[in-house]
């Protein structure tokens, strides 16, 4: 066969100039959300092993909300079931842009990191399951080390100061959110005990109104942001209370309510309209409040956790819960990214980008590795919050994510030479015309 009737193309593309410049903005700002995340984290930890212990923890136990709607919950539960609700509605938004209107519309460009983030699911979540089978107590924490935490992978980056290239941006955000997107229906599928029928069916009348009046007057909620605020923040309440009171994890809410929304414009002669869509615009609204507050606050919350001393840090990071968590993440998460991409590679015929490494991967798959926010969730609802496995769990997940953190900085600090050269090429503009020149190259 002639292979330039089948050219070769780019195991992972740069992706378009506008999809670039939006990449780059959301790992700009989710980079001040990972900061916030890992001070808040600092601080739970810090305030959990002081003698004023009792203080954090009642203060994390203290229940508020109103008994009747079986909302009545603590501060630690209105944190991981309310507040992550609004994170994974910023994950459903960027992932349902990405499938419409971004650059994962394409199938050839969506295999990749679909099948990476398969990969970084599947093995971790198999390594666990084989270091704690046959103890039924702890393997339900099977899915724990599944997450990568997008908010601390990219805070990561900004402390290195590396200047990773697009394509490996590009393909750490769809990753993660990908990633994300399979943990929230792990949630929902293994981690639902009883089903509401009741209450599931109720929540469809809240969400069918909220789709219907975000479709149908887009452009209204896009030029009015108040408006949002008090027509649709309280359908979107309302059917994350039903689906609380389903026994479904409500923060599923959160990616149902963000697939309503829609990306384009409605159309005008037969044309879509000009300018971002109503998910870019909510996007550009609610990320603040989503890497500022909701997701710092849960961190506060579920890091907390009093370790007792050298004793009682050995005695946590010997337990099978912990080693299988650590294993999984540090290595398993690589090892999974790596095999499915080498894999996809070899099936799909694309070679890797000239000027990227398969090492540049490798250090892209450790940050992977940091799996924090969604892992501390998981190990709640699969331990039970303030159980002795949870807060293994606890210990396990921030150790792995310090030690993923630090193997992918030695890492991606040695390629930072290269980087800088990748990044000096991609914004050569010969012609002044504000494109830089590769992309004009790969029109």
């Amino acid at each position: 066969m002639n292979t330039q009737d089948h050219p070769t193309r780019p195991l992972l593309g740069r992706g378009s100039y506008l999809e670039a410049l939006r990449i780059g903005e959301i790992l700009r700002k989710e980079t001040i959300g990972g900061i916030l995340l890992v001070i808040a984290a600092v601080v739970a930890l810090i305030w959990a092993n002081s003698p004023a212990s009792d203080s954090y923890f009642a203060l994390r136990d203290f229940k508020i909300g109103y008994e009747p709607w079986h909302l009545e919950l603590s501060l630690g539960a209105w944190a991981a079931d309310g507040l992550l609700a609004v994170f994974f509605f910023l994950v459903g938004l960027e992932l349902k842009r990405e499938m419409v209107a971004g650059d994962l519309r394409q199938i050839s460009k969506a295999i990749v990191p679909v099948a990476a983030a398969v990969g970084g699911v599947v093995v971790p979540a198999l390594i666990y399951a084989a270091i704690n089978w046959g103890n039924p107590e702890t393997i339900s924490g099977w899915a724990i080390p599944t997450a990568t935490d997008i908010a601390f992978a990219v805070a990561v980056l900004a402390v290195i100061g590396s200047h990773l290239p697009t394509p490996l941006r590009i393909f750490l955000l769809t990753l993660a959110v990908v990633d994300d997107l399979m943990a929230i229906t792990i949630i929902a599928l293994f981690y639902t005990s009883e089903i509401n029928t009741t209450a599931l069916l109720l929540t469809l009348i809240p969400l069918g109104l909220y789709a219907f009046l975000a479709q149908k007057y887009r452009r209204f909620f896009g030029l009015n942001p108040s408006a949002a605020w008090f027509i649709l923040l309280p359908l979107g309440f309302a059917a994350w209370a039903l689906l609380h009171a389903s026994g479904i994890h409500a923060t599923v809410a959160g990616v149902a309510l963000a697939f309503t929304i829609p990306v384009l414009h409605s159309k005008k002669h037969g044309k879509h309209s000009e300018g971002p869509g109503l998910a870019e615009t909510f996007e550009h609204r609610f990320r603040p409040i989503s890497a500022g507050f909701a997701v710092p606050v849960f961190a506060f919350f579920s890091a907390g956790v009093f370790v007792g001393g050298i004793e009682g840090l050995r005695s946590a990071l010997t337990d099978p819960v912990a080693i299988g968590i650590i294993v999984a993440l540090v290595l398993g998460k690589p090892i999974g990214i790596l095999t499915a991409t080498f894999f996809t590679s070899k099936f799909t015929k694309e070679t890797l980008d000239p000027e990227l490494k398969w090492v540049d991967l490798l250090g892209v798959s450790f940050l992977a590795g940091i799996g924090f926010t969604v892992s501390l969730l998981v190990g709640e609802l699969s331990f039970g919050l303030g159980s002795p496995a949870n807060d293994h769990a606890k210990v396990a997940i921030l150790t792995a994510s310090i030690l993923a953190a630090v193997l992918a900085s030695i890492l991606l600090g040695s390629r930072n030479r290269q980087y800088r050269k990748i990044h000096a090429q991609e914004n050569v503009d010969d012609d002044n015309d504000g494109i830089p020149d590769i992309y004009q190259q790969k029109q």
